[in-house]
């Protein structure tokens, strides 16, 4: 670990920015706060005895990050210090199929009809207690698999032979659970010009590996990703995602974990979008089709925890204000306290749904019957608390240059 990082925690000043914004500390008074977990066990250097006893109540949605005056990176301090206490401590069964869940998806894809077998598993094992042994909430459904990935989806789409190209990092939830939502993704290029890539070789970005404690592995996996990514960027390609976590990941937590040990990383950065940040940029640009459809329907959208620390604002609210028809508000209402796998798990699950409160009332409140925003996990915990259907943004933007193409 090099000098800078070793003096990151010095650079907080023990504040409490990062308390008031945390949603947990708001949530439970059994975490002491951001600032207790990273920052101070890394500056003291406590002994095993004297290790912070909240430590696995960090969801990592990077709201400390957010509000921090000094700019410390506090959110990625405690994903080291949780690295670090499993060095010496075994992971449960659980966080082992939590961390991997792209190698649970790549199980289920490779069984001849092992989608219905795996929803069909994880629906009875739900009713029968099953799922509450293992450790995780049985108040709410796992996500469900695609009978197709979106790898496989991906060989028989039609697209025109563009000369401008993007190259798609898709992540584990479009890849296994939501393929469509590429699909539309790649519609959506289509109509602006631009020839979607996508490299069979991804892998997933590392989210999940790096909040169970994985930290070696998403490491293994930073390299693999970065090396492709760098092969694409020599190209002259940019990269985009439709997960905010997989672009947070990929653009910034790779630095902030791993800075000084793998090449190119700050390089790459510099080429990867969020897809409605790309298409917002375009717009600004003056080179957007806004041949749009209309597309007469209320929706709410929530801007995920892991969009709002990159600092890029709402795209996808700017984008679909642009389409004929369609009234959105912005929630504007916290975490929706589900931050990965952190909700699904059996311990976080009240404390998950409380944190998501505002949220969920919010929602309620509004009467809309359908809220749109860019992570899988936010929609499934949005769905889950408020009782509405959920969308991807870019879904929204298909369909409205489909309806164009209808009307011609």
């Amino acid at each position: 670990m090099d000098d800078k990082k070793i003096n990151l925690p010095d650079c907080c000043v023990a504040c409490t920015a990062c308390i008031t914004a945390c949603p947990v500390t708001a949530a439970t008074h059994k975490f002491r706060g951001p600032k207790m977990v990273g920052p101070a066990q890394s500056r003291l250097n406590f002994a095993e005895n004297d290790s912070e006893a909240s430590l696995e109540y960090c969801s990592n949605c990077k709201n400390c990050d957010i509000a921090c005056p000094s700019s410390v990176p506090i959110s990625t301090l405690n994903m080291l210090a949780r690295a670090k206490y499993y060095e010496t401590h075994p992971h449960s069964q659980r966080d082992e199929m939590m961390g991997h869940p792209e190698k649970m998806s790549k199980l289920v894809a490779k069984i001849p009809f092992g989608a219905f077998f795996a929803n069909t598993g994880m629906s009875v094992g739900r009713t029968l207690g099953m799922i509450k042994v293992m450790g995780l909430a049985d108040q709410r459904p796992l996500p469900a698999y695609s009978d197709q990935t979106f790898a496989s989806l991906f060989k028989s789409k039609q697209q025109p032979e563009l000369e401008k190209k993007i190259v798609f990092f898709p992540g584990c939830i479009i890849n296994y659970n939501e393929p469509q939502i590429g699909l539309d993704f790649i519609d959506v290029m289509n109509k602006n010009g631009y020839q979607v890539i996508f490299d069979e070789n991804f892998v997933c970005c590392g989210s999940p590996l790096v909040t169970t404690g994985f930290l070696n592995e998403a490491k293994e996996n930073a390299q693999t990703n970065t090396n492709l990514i760098k092969q694409w960027v020599d190209k002259g390609y940019p990269i985009l995602t439709l997960c905010t976590s997989c672009s947070l990941m990929i653009k910034d937590e790779y630095q902030e974990l791993f800075e000084g040990e793998i090449p190119d990383m700050e390089e790459n950065a510099k080429h990867i979008f969020d897809a409605c940040e790309f298409l917002e940029a375009l717009y600004q640009n003056d080179q957007l089709n806004e041949e749009f459809g209309e597309v007469s329907h209320e929706f709410m959208y929530h801007a995920p925890c892991h969009l709002r620390v990159q600092g890029i604002g709402l795209p996808a609210m700017e984008l679909l204000r642009l389409i004929s028809g369609v009234k959105v508000t912005d929630a504007d209402a916290g975490c929706c306290g589900i931050s990965g796998n952190y909700g699904y798990k059996a311990e976080n699950y009240d404390l998950s749904m409380k944190i998501g409160n505002t949220l969920f009332d919010t929602v309620k409140a509004s009467g809309v019957d359908t809220v749109l925003t860019d992570c899988g996990t936010c929609r499934a915990q949005i769905e889950h608390g408020a009782d509405v259907k959920t969308m991807h943004p870019i879904s929204i933007l298909a369909e409205a240059y489909h309806n164009a193409d209808l009307s011609e």
